[in-house]
């Protein structure tokens, strides 16, 4: 008898072992963040919790990427849904692709992506969406057959166009420039530079544009190629940053070859990355949006479209303001320029 109810009660605490370890369990996922990896999200299916949105950036680890992680974190605790945040170590589609696959597995709720090629994305996130998860692209497009949303900065012609008078202005609407751009695939990044080149033909005849150079959102390549640029085109007069690390790279270049003053840098970048560079004139001028209020915005319409809500035209999103709606692309504002003047207003 003793030994009956002895079996009994191992069997007892076993089962509650085995059920309290089981509950406990969630599975970490690691994200690659400045370089490094770490385990600061977990991957976990809450009664508290609505949904679980993931974002994958274009790169990860760089200020710009950084400060849309801060915004879409904040969103996630404010608006009850798990936030898994990642993106590859370099500005990748395979690699891109790789992580949607991890989150497929994952079934996670909705995936939203910043593409670093509109097409290559395009089987990885139909697979996706057959599996029932909704996907959506932020800064950079995909086609948009691949998607359902796309949340887009700025108006890109507006953008294109601004960014070119902004340069043209420095430079005396005339003279060689170049521009410094991530990658050819972006789409984002192809619309804006087409634009730019469209306003100077329009507007600026007496401009010449002599080459446009790909830097992979690489810090480091982008001030080698911009040293290049300078040493190549001994009359080079300006140089156009179209992703946040070209601004700071050739601002850099242009120190150490000591040509302040006689080669304009402007482009997109952020406040914190340009500060010492405007306010010693190796660079002029940069434009940018918050960067924050995209990963914002990114996870509030995120939580909307998994609640069956579309946005609308001007509707109001709290931490955010009034958005536009054209089709199925979101619009959230417009852009900021950050000079000598205003630069230690911003700090991001």
């Amino acid at each position: 008898m003793f030994n009956i109810i002895a079996k009994w009660r191992l069997l007892f605490w076993f089962l509650i072992v085995f059920l309290v370890s089981g509950c406990g369990n969630s599975e970490k996922y690691k994200i690659i963040y400045n370089g490094e990896e770490k385990e600061n999200q977990q991957y976990q299916t809450s009664k508290n919790v609505d949904f679980t949105i993931a974002i994958v950036t274009k790169v990860s680890g760089i200020p710009y990427f950084n400060a849309v992680e801060e915004g879409a974190l904040e969103a996630g605790e404010n608006l009850n849904v798990n936030v898994i945040f990642t993106g590859p170590p370099i500005a990748d589609w395979k690699q891109q692709m790789n992580i949607i696959e991890d989150f497929i597995q994952k079934d996670v709720d909705l995936i939203a992506v910043s593409a670093n090629d509109p097409e290559k994305l395009g089987t990885v996130l139909q697979r996706a969406k057959r599996n029932g998860i909704k996907v959506i692209t932020w800064d950079s497009d995909t086609n948009p057959e691949y998607r359902e949303l796309f949340i887009n900065m700025v108006d890109p012609e507006k953008l294109g166009r601004h960014l070119m008078d902004n340069l043209a202005a420095k430079m005396g609407e005339k003279g060689d420039y170049a521009i410094m751009t991530g990658s050819h695939d972006a789409a984002n990044l192809s619309e804006w530079i087409n634009w730019i080149m469209e306003q100077q033909k329009e507007v600026y005849p007496e401009m010449n544009l002599i080459e446009v150079v790909e830097t992979d959102d690489n810090p480091q390549k982008s001030y080698m190629e911009a040293q290049r640029l300078l040493k190549s085109y001994p009359d080079l007069k300006g140089i156009l940053g179209s992703s946040s690390v070209g601004p700071p790279a050739a601002a850099q270049a242009v120190k150490d070859t000591e040509k302040v003053g006689q080669v304009t840098v402007t482009g997109l970048s952020t406040p914190n990355l340009m500060r010492s560079y405007l306010k010693d004139d190796s660079a002029q001028i940069v434009t940018l949006w918050s960067p924050k209020k995209l990963g914002y915005l990114t996870v509030s319409l995120a939580k909307e479209l998994l609640n069956d809500n579309w946005p609308k035209d001007g509707q109001h999103i709290k931490n955010i303001g009034n958005i536009k709606l054209k089709e199925d692309t979101v619009i959230m504002g417009l852009p900021i320029d950050f000079t000598r003047e205003n630069i230690d207003q911003y700090d991001f």
